[in-house]
């Protein structure tokens, strides 16, 4: 099965998430500093949230470009990874509305680890359908790197309940993780 439609198709609804979250926030009413500070909550919000879309748009693509097969079941998933994508604006603003506080931060914490759980069911259906000596497989090795991140939000969402400025920083800790790229998938197809 092609791939092709897939990346398409998930291109248009990563841009159209990037288009809600930038939509949500709203314009102050004066052109003074201290309405424009009012909003810097949301703002940082949306800066982070948009950071955790870049980076999955990258790996996405990275994967898609590894992968020389699809099955029906990898559609499926990637629809669940793009599912949890998709309420990132949700979480994001009201993260920013409500400025941190411990449920909104705790809902966000959530959909970043189903993020993570579903990007990682993603990769276990491509693995299936490319098989074990699969350029793909070779590629992703033991995936370290996606571990950890699930563990951290797990250890962010507990923390929210100790102070949410905790949970935001290890938030941010695994968005800069990722934001050094990962060049596993790049390095394997250029040996291969």
């Amino acid at each position: 099965m092609g791939k092709g439609r897939l990346e398409a198709f998930s291109d248009g609804v990563l841009a159209i998430i990037i288009t809600i979250m930038v939509l949500e926030m709203k314009v102050p009413h004066d052109d003074s500093m201290e309405e424009l500070v009012k909003i810097g909550p949301v703002f940082m919000s949306y800066v982070l949230s948009f950071v955790y879309i870049g980076i999955y748009w990258n790996n996405h693509h990275h994967l898609m470009h590894a992968a020389q097969k699809i099955s029906g079941g990898a559609m499926w998933a990637n629809n669940h990874l793009l599912f949890w994508l998709s309420l990132m604006p949700f979480a994001s603003g009201w993260m920013g509305e409500n400025h941190f506080t411990k449920w909104p931060v705790v809902v966000y914490g959530v959909i970043l680890f189903m993020n993570s759980i579903s990007y990682y069911i993603l990769v276990l259906c491509l693995l299936k359908a490319n098989g074990k000596g699969s350029t793909l497989a070779k590629a992703l090795g033991s995936d370290l790197k996606g571990k950890i991140s699930t563990a951290i939000y797990a250890v962010g969402i507990a923390a929210a309940f100790l102070h949410t400025w905790i949970s935001l920083a290890l938030y941010a800790v695994v968005a800069i993780i990722w934001l050094i790229p990962d060049r596993r998938i790049e390095r394997t197809i250029e040996q291969g």
